[in-house]
């Protein structure tokens, strides 16, 4: 790692540096979870904990705000789900959120047909959030994960836009359904058939090298090789090679060398300093930011990349030698 680089990303919220004190730093167990317990109390967790209503809701919604017209310039990023989402990531501890779960049962309805909250909707992306969602805090979502069995695609992934009748897989879809399943399954231990939908989804991304048409062999979009964070429902190569790398760690198996193209991506990123940039940011309403602004170099995607780059080389994966950068219409 490059000289001043760790302290520069152990110098963040919380939320961020436990993860780099466990993942990066290596420091003892008992450090990395005094500062995880932190998320509670201070920094970003502790206001997003602040917002919560007194229903259990955040901004009086279950995926939009209670206000939210459709006239914004982008998605809000402010109710229920996505707050949760990212109090999750951040590894708060879920007792921290102690009745949420009730209190959203008897409070929350999906905008779409009014649905029960955790029963979840008819959208994969929000569907595998809220599945995520639920396992963390001791709630029953084995109708939601029996409903990814019923609605996965001939080739092995999944489409929010099924709805619509695609019959095609989207990365987008199929890495936030990866991602659900895989939080599920680690903390319920899930099924067979589960395991089984999440390899065949894994092998539909594997099979398109995490960047490219299988028809056409061309990049399947810009957004491939564009690093944001927060990631929010959006594909990137490095929001699934963290993925990937999770998995294998879960799955106890080496990472697959089909991976190798979106890793020389990322390492392609890589700032002479050791940093990745900020390349931009999903558009719409925030509570509040917790990254720089596009242009600047990022401690989270820092972490995020050098985390992945650790992982495949300590594994000893083979670099790729396309030398792959930058955006292609797919």
């Amino acid at each position: 790692m490059a000289p001043g680089l760790l302290d520069w990303l152990l110098d963040s919220d919380p939320a961020l540096r436990w993860q780099v004190e466990r993942d990066l730093a290596g420091v003892p167990e008992g450090v990395w979870r005094a500062t995880r317990a932190r998320v509670a109390t201070e920094g970003f967790g502790a206001e997003l904990l602040a917002e919560q209503d007194p229903d259990g809701q955040w901004a009086g919604g279950a995926y939009f705000p209670a206000d939210f017209q459709g006239d914004e310039d982008g998605q809000p990023w402010t109710a229920t789900t996505w707050t949760l989402t990212t109090l999750r990531d951040w590894g708060l501890d879920a007792t921290a959120l102690a009745g949420t779960a009730e209190l959203l049962a008897g409070n929350s309805r999906w905008e779409y047909d009014d649905l029960p909250y955790w029963g979840g909707e008819v959208d994969c992306c929000i569907n595998s959030y809220t599945l995520a969602n639920g396992a963390w805090l001791g709630v029953d979502v084995s109708v939601i994960a029996r409903w990814f069995l019923d609605h996965r695609l001939p080739d092995g992934g999944w489409n929010c836009e099924w709805v619509e009748g695609s019959t095609r897989s989207s990365f987008h879809s199929t890495l936030n359904v990866l991602k659900g399943l895989l939080y599920h399954e680690a903390v319920t231990g899930g099924s067979d058939e589960l395991r089984a939908a999440r390899r065949s989804g894994e092998e539909y991304l594997l099979e398109r090298r995490l960047l490219r048409s299988l028809s056409t062999g061309e990049l399947v979009g810009p957004w491939a090789t564009r690093f944001r964070y927060p990631f929010r429902w959006g594909f990137s190569v490095l929001n699934a090679l963290d993925y990937f790398r999770a998995a294998a760690l879960h799955d106890g198996v080496e990472p697959d060398p089909r991976l190798s193209d979106a890793v020389d991506v990322v390492r392609a990123a890589r700032r002479p300093d050791g940093s990745w940039v900020q390349e931009g940011r999903h558009p719409g309403r925030v509570w509040f930011e917790v990254d720089v602004p596009e242009g600047d170099p990022s401690r989270w995607l820092t972490f995020y990349g050098t985390r992945v780059l650790d992982w495949w080389d300590r594994a000893g994966g083979e670099p790729s030698r396309l030398g792959i950068r930058g955006g292609s219409s797919g």
